[in-house]
């Protein structure tokens, strides 16, 4: 049996960040924060590009990406912690050197697309909590 890649620090960043969103007043959800018309946007743009990557490894480069939709502030928490499960569990299935076929058709390792996701959720918990 193959070694697979750990994606649960990715998990424990994701599921913190979700928890820091949810607990938030409107009032700092809607709050603008550097690259971002609120905090609540910048959520919502860190869950799509999460699903996004979560979408090429189980569907494929050439499968169209579909977008989380705008459910407003209150549920950006809640689209966060599902998209970051989600990358999380497809992640898991690889084999950290596995190469992955992007959309633009060049190849990533699986182990650097779990980095790129650690980071970005650091980022935005950065910026925004």
């Amino acid at each position: 049996m193959s070694e697979t890649l750990d994606a649960l620090d990715l998990q424990d960043a994701v599921d913190q960040l979700a928890d820091t969103y949810r607990a938030m007043p409107q009032s700092r959800l809607l709050g603008a924060v550097p690259g971002h018309a609120s905090r609540a946007a910048a959520a919502l743009g860190l869950a799509r590009e999460l699903a996004g990557t979560a979408q090429l490894l189980e569907f494929g480069p050439d499968a169209p990406p579909r977008e989380i939709p705008e459910a407003g502030a209150f549920a950006v928490g809640d689209q966060l912690a599902v998209a970051g499960h989600d990358l999380a569990a497809a992640l898991g299935a690889l084999a950290p050197d596995a190469a992955v076929r992007t959309r633009d058709g060049a190849h990533r390792g699986a182990a650097e697309l779990l980095a790129e996701a650690v980071a970005a959720v650091g980022a935005v918990a950065a910026c925004c909590s």
